[in-house]
């Protein structure tokens, strides 16, 4: 039976490696992004600006009312890089709005239509960085509070037959990570060679993970987190 999954910031990078993932699986894709998809990415582009509020739960009552929505995977975000003393109230409110509060409001939009078909899976991209990364006081709070929700979520909506679950990707190359680590920037170098497996992640990497958790068999995973980090979470244990 073909499902359709709702996956936010598709339009590049991880999101739209998740997207051509979900296709090749038979997936129907719908795309909320601001801006316009990259040549081949599959799927039904929506423009929308998830910064505002009324903006994202107009154009997800227009969505729920020509089609049923089987999977969301909340993966837009925004990462500002700057010390504490320079991170403004305006950047935090934007990575709030963006990285927490929109993921709140496309679950809470898409999980009675989940229920009533007694089927859904909900998949929250968050990132290594909640662990602790310098210059990440915005993008760390949000990421570890949409960890969180998926873990509410998980114990609210598990006994209705709707898995909620996070991936938490370590360094990935993508056109966001490059641009906040600049690749000349010693701070970059530095985490490349904390990586065990001795290379950046790809897109791809963090697709395979989230066909896992969409994948209809995957029922009794629940409110769990998935580092997908070349082993990085652990490289400051070891020598």
């Amino acid at each position: 039976m073909s499902r359709t999954a709702l996956v936010t910031g598709a339009s590049r990078g991880i999101g739209r490696a998740i997207a051509v993932r979900l296709a090749g699986d038979g997936w129907r894709i719908v795309n909320f992004d601001l801006g316009p998809p990259s040549d081949g990415a599959p799927g039904e582009w929506v423009e929308v600006d998830l910064a505002d509020a009324a903006a994202l739960e107009a154009a997800l009552q227009a969505l729920l009312a020509r089609q049923d929505i089987d999977a969301l995977v909340n993966n837009a975000a925004i990462a500002q890089s700057a010390m504490l003393e320079q991170t403004t109230d305006a950047d935090f409110d934007l990575a709030t709005a963006v990285n927490l509060r929109a993921p709140m409001i496309c679950a809470r939009a898409l999980v009675p239509g989940m229920q009533a078909r007694g089927f859904g899976r909900i998949l929250n991209i968050s990132s290594r960085a909640h662990l602790g990364k310098t210059h990440r006081t915005a993008y760390a709070a949000t990421k570890g509070g949409i960890l969180s929700m998926a873990r509410v979520w998980a114990l609210e909506y598990g006994a209705s037959g709707v898995t909620c679950n996070t991936i938490a990707p370590g360094p990935i190359r993508t056109e966001l990570f490059e641009r906040v680590n600049p690749s000349g920037m010693p701070r970059t170098q530095e985490i490349i060679g904390t990586i065990p497996i001795g290379r950046l992640g790809e897109p791809e990497d963090i697709a395979n993970a989230a066909a896992f958790f969409l994948d209809e068999r995957s029922d009794f995973v629940t409110g769990q987190v998935l580092y997908v980090c070349g082993g990085i979470t652990l490289a400051r244990g070891g020598s």
